[in-house]
């Protein structure tokens, strides 16, 4: 399973960015899909996830009405929607995805198999 994830860049406060990324994966749609961060001289931190099948998403409290995570399983593509964002949202995203998950390790890291390479977000007061 290969994720490629993309759509970062250097944002004001308040601007929006949407991040995108790609699985090459046979079955897209069995696996559910996470989307973490991690800032300088901090742990990995859950975002958002979208279980297989794309019923159940799940966020962190902090970007809950702000972020939004969507799937698109006919492009094998899972995507995070990011408005209003706030320096502290500063950090590199990763996606990443597994097929055994449950609702109570979605937001989780050690639960992931597999993992995108990571996105630069950067938001500028």
């Amino acid at each position: 399973v290969q994720l490629q994830a993309c759509g970062g860049g250097l944002v004001q406060a308040g601007d929006s960015l949407r991040l995108s990324c790609a699985a090459s994966v046979r079955d897209f749609n069995t696996y559910s899909l996470g989307w973490f961060r991690q800032a300088p001289g901090k742990e990995r931190e859950f975002v958002a996830a979208i279980k297989r099948y794309g019923g159940y998403t799940y966020y962190k409290d902090s970007v809950k009405g702000r972020f939004t995570i969507s799937r698109d399983n006919a492009k094998n593509t899972v995507y995070l929607q990011m408005n209003s964002l706030k320096p502290e949202d500063t950090a590199v995203y990763y996606c990443a995805a597994d097929r055994g998950l449950i609702t109570r390790t979605m937001n989780n890291p050690a639960a992931y198999a597999y993992w995108g390479q990571g996105t630069q977000v950067t938001v500028s007061s």
